[in-house]
């Protein structure tokens, strides 16, 4: 399967180049889950291994992907995402004691999670639309948000790029590899959730006491005009 799909991305990366790049970013940063990280890979280890795309402009197609993407994703979460998470919310075993979890992290690390988010798998799709789900300041999130996809995408980008110069010497362990890679990271992460899950559970009902309602983002008012 990994190989299948890696086979596919590279034949549209071949036919659009950094476009591919660009959009495969935009559609994950967006809040759409998208294999936009594996593209970055597959773009910098094959500008790496043909030297027929720029590294430099890899990393500016990434980059560039994820600020739209999650300006996107933070429109889509101002505009409405809380009312849907409310309502379908329990589909997807996101009950009312997980959401105020995520309320009462984003308010008291909104920057760190914006940032930080961009390095992991989970949080890179979703943390724009939290952004925007809980009215962060939308210039503080377009600093962090620039500065960690820029950081994020130079740092996954130089890795693959080298990792394609010396791609003929191991090119038979990689699939096994990424694999393992993958697996690990994914369990490592449900065990941390877990075994946290109740202390930040308690946690977030100190700090967002009673229904969840009484603590959802609101518009902004207009201000009333004066009479003359």
């Amino acid at each position: 399967m990994f190989h299948f799909a890696a086979s596919r991305l590279t034949e549209l990366l071949a036919a659009h180049g950094y476009w591919a790049v660009f959009f495969f970013m935009t559609v994950e940063s967006s809040g759409i889950p998208f294999p936009g990280e594996t593209m970055l890979l597959i773009a910098s280890v094959y500008a790496g291994t043909t030297h027929r795309l720029s590294l430099l402009l890899v990393i500016v197609a990434a980059a560039s992907g994820a600020i739209v993407g999650d300006n996107l994703g933070f429109w889509a979460g101002r505009e409405g995402g809380y009312r849907l998470v409310r309502r379908y919310g329990k589909l997807v075993h996101l009950d009312e004691r997980k959401l105020k979890v995520g309320q009462y992290l984003f308010r008291k690390h909104g920057g760190k999670v914006v940032f930080f988010g961009r390095f992991i798998a989970i949080l890179r799709t979703w943390a724009a639309v939290l952004a925007g789900i809980n009215r962060m300041p939308w210039g503080a999130f377009l600093r962090f948000n620039a500065l960690g996809g820029i950081v994020w995408a130079t740092l996954v980008g130089t890795s693959g790029y080298l990792l394609g110069k010396q791609v003929d010497r191991f090119e038979g362990a990689l699939a096994p590899v990424a694999i393992v890679l993958g697996v690990a990271t994914t369990v490592a992460t449900v065990m941390f959730v877990r075994r946290n899950e109740r202390r930040l559970e308690e946690q977030a009902e100190r700090a967002l006491p009673g229904p969840l309602e009484g603590f959802a983002p609101l518009r902004r008012r207009s201000k009333p005009r004066k009479t003359t």
